[in-house]
C-alpha cells in the first residue's frame, strides 16, 4: 500500500513528519534509532480506505491494556529501531501505519511494503498510544506525540538542582521570554523510571494533564501538539532555554535569569497569546 496515494492529508502528514525527523537528527538529538513520533490520522481517513483495511490482509497484534477511546483510530508510526535520518529520507520504509480494532483491544499492522517483515512500531507504541488515549478522553485538540532526546535538557537533569519540577521550570522561563509565552505551563518532570515500563507511562499520563511537554530525567523529552510541528517546537523552545543557561556557565557567568515581576508580565502576555 502507497500510504501517500491514500488522500492529500496523509500525503502531507508524512511529509511533515518526515520534516521533522530531519530537524531531530540536525539538532543532534536522534543519536542511531533513538526517539519516536506518531500522529493521529484519523480525521484523514475516508470509507474507501477503511474497506481496504479491513478486508482482513493485516495481521493483528494485542494490546496489553485494552485502549476503548481509540477503537478504530488510524495511526502513522516510525518504525522500531529506525533512525530519524531514514525516515526523513523514506518514510514508508522506515515508519507504518495502524489501525486499532474495534474493541480497542489491538491494533492492525498495515505496511506500505508487506515483505519488510522486520518493520515495526516503534518500541515506545504503549506509551504513545495510552497518551493518545488520554487526549481522546480528555476531549483535547492535540493529536501528535513526539519522543526524542535533547542535549541540553538531559544535562540540566544530571544536576540534581534541577531535578525537580518547579526548580527546573524557573530555570527555563528565566532564560529567555519566549519560553514563558510558548510553554506558560511548564514542563512536566519525571523523575528517572526504567523506560518502556508501565511506571514511566503511567506517571508521563499524569503529567500530560496539566502540561504539553514532559521531561523525563537524565533521558529526553515527550511533546503532544496538533500536529508534530507544534510538538517540535515545544521542545525546541525549552532547550534553547537549557542552551542558553549552559552557555552563560561556559562564559564563566552564572546567568542571572528574568525577575519574577518580569516573568508575571510575560504570563499575562502568554494569555493574550494563546486566546
Amino acid at each position: 500500500m502507497d500510504f501517500k496515494s491514500l488522500n492529500k492529508n496523509i500525503e502531507h502528514a508524512i511529509a511533515d513528519i518526515s520534516e521533522v525527523a530531519s530537524y531531530l537528527w540536525q539538532k543532534g538529538w536522534a543519536e542511531r534509532n533513538a526517539g519516536n513520533i506518531s500522529v493521529n490520522i484519523n480525521e484523514f481517513i475516508t470509507n474507501d480506505i477503511r474497506n481496504l483495511v479491513d478486508g482482513g490482509l493485516y495481521p493483528h497484534s494485542p494490546l496489553t491494556t485494552p485502549l476503548p477511546a481509540l477503537s478504530g483510530h488510524y495511526f502513522l508510526l516510525t518504525g522500531t529501531g529506525k533512525r530519524m535520518r531514514d525516515i526523513a529520507r523514506d518514510f514508508e520504509h522506515n515508519g507504518l501505519m495502524i489501525k486499532v480494532s474495534d474493541d480497542g483491544s489491538g491494533y492492525f499492522l498495515i505496511k506500505a511494503d508487506p515483505s519488510q517483515e522486520n518493520l515495526l512500531p516503534t518500541s515506545e507504541l504503549p506509551s504513545h498510544l495510552a497518551i493518545h488515549h488520554q487526549l481522546i478522553k480528555d476531549g483535547k485538540r492535540e493529536r501528535t506525540v513526539v519522543h526524542t532526546h535533547p542535549n541540553e535538557l538531559i544535562a540540566l537533569t544530571h544536576i540534581p538542582e534541577f531535578c525537580n519540577q518547579q526548580a527546573l521550570n524557573n530555570l527555563l522561563w528565566g532564560m529567555h521570554p519566549e519560553t514563558m509565552v510558548v510553554v506558560p505551563e511548564g514542563a512536566g518532570f519525571v523523575p528517572y523510571l526504567l523506560t518502556g515500563s508501565q511506571e514511566i507511562a503511567d506517571a508521563t499520563l499524569v503529567k500530560f494533564r496539566n502540561h504539553q511537554v514532559v521531561v523525563w530525567e537524565k533521558h529526553g523529552c515527550f511533546a503532544i501538539g496538533k500536529d508534530v510541528f507544534e510538538a517540535f517546537d515545544l521542545i525546541d523552545t525549552i532547550a534553547k532555554s537549557a542552551n542558553i543557561y549552559f552557555q552563560c556557565r561556559a562564559a564563566g557567568y552564572q546567568p542571572e535569569g528574568l525577575t519574577d515581576d518580569r516573568l508575571a508580565d510575560l504570563k499575562i502576555l502568554s494569555e493574550k497569546f494563546r486566546s
